[in-house]
């Protein structure tokens, strides 16, 4: 097996190793309809009966998640599950006062504390404060990665030394060797506070890729450094055969998955906007193809405060335009829009 640490600069390498539509609920959009963001269809029914003031679905779906090792999904339902939990405080505060063991609770609870510190100014001290809520979500269950992710973003926010990124990514990747969000995390941090930003970014992310199986969303990974070269605007140049590998390496993944479904509709999303930037009109067709009416924030969001109106702008383009490239404006970023702690654009938003 590759050892996908051995292009880690040392300094982090272990030394061990629709507009929304409203639908009918279990249809998918057709035609020119458009969602932003859609559930699938185990955490719809969680996020139902949320809305409804109850959170014993939410509570089962991660119970679910848990006991089938299935952790791709469950930090995606955590992601969404926090999401909600912001705009409806209440909703987590119930489910934690009566379940205030359940590792689901915990994990939630956890990826909260981290949203609601991340976007002040003081959010390095802020976020020291909330190490313990991701000690607890982590010693809920070992085998568990996500907490471990949490706690790799929570890293890069406190602005925490190489050294303690190093443990804390050794302990993640033994839990789980291809946990997708856990390698994004790692990325995050050597954009943040790696020297060659890009260079190291594409290093790591090309090595975890071959490691990863076939099928792993971290094939997808070097072509999310694309996307942070592709926004940062400055930097060395990155050969483009470089760019070009790392999008045919997530296009390879992208037709591994069916055609118009949630599950890959983020990385089939941020894939078009690197073709388009690549000026690859054809392959960006095929994906706005395989997208479907599933647009996702992220990475539309990096460009408007209406992330779907943006989608639905470049998808009219593509079916409109023939090989005309898009309006700069369309696949540009006001000043500033993409900065992601600690100074360097190129690290995404968290």
């Amino acid at each position: 097996m590759v050892d996908t640490m051995a292009l880690l600069p040392s300094f982090i390498r272990p030394t061990r190793m629709t507009k929304r539509t409203a639908r009918p609920a279990g249809r998918s959009p057709a035609g020119d309809e458009a969602v932003l963001d859609a559930p699938d269809d185990r955490l719809s029914p969680a996020l139902v009966a949320a809305g409804r003031g109850e959170y014993g679905a939410a509570a089962g779906l991660l119970a679910a998640t848990r006991a089938a090792a299935e952790w791709e999904n469950r930090d995606r339902y955590v992601r969404r599950l926090t999401a909600f939990a912001r705009s409806r405080p209440e909703w987590y505060e119930e489910w934690r006062a009566a379940a205030p063991d359940d590792p689901g609770a915990l994990v939630v609870g956890a990826q909260l504390a981290v949203d609601r510190a991340w976007p002040s100014p003081a959010r390095a001290e802020l976020l020291r404060e909330v190490s313990p809520l991701i000690t607890a979500a982590a010693r809920a269950d070992d085998r568990d990665p996500v907490p471990w992710r949490i706690a790799l973003d929570h890293a890069r926010g406190s602005r925490a030394g190489h050294r303690y990124f190093e443990e804390l990514w050794e302990a993640a990747v033994r839990r789980a060797p291809h946990h997708y969000g856990c390698h994004v995390a790692a990325l995050r941090y050597l954009a943040t506070f790696g020297d060659g930003c890009h260079r190291a970014c594409f290093d790591f992310a090309d090595r975890a890729a071959q490691d990863a199986p076939a099928g792993s969303l971290v094939q997808a990974l070097p072509a999310r450094a694309a996307f942070g070269w592709l926004t940062d605007g400055r930097g060395p140049e990155v050969p483009r055969a470089r760019l070009d590998a790392a999008a045919d390496r997530a296009i390879e993944l992208s037709g591994s998955f069916p055609a118009a479904d949630p599950w890959p509709a983020e990385v089939r999303n941020k894939l078009l906007y690197v073709l388009l930037r690549l000026d690859r009109y054809d392959d960006a067709r095929t994906q706005l193809r395989l997208i479907g009416p599933y647009a996702t924030s992220f990475p539309w969001d990096r460009f408007s405060d209406d992330p779907l109106g943006h989608f639905l702008r470049l998808r009219e383009h593509l079916e409109t335009a023939g090989p005309r490239p898009a309006p700069a404006g369309l696949l540009t970023a006001p000043a500033g829009r993409l900065g992601g702690g600690g100074g360097h654009v190129c690290a995404d938003d968290h």
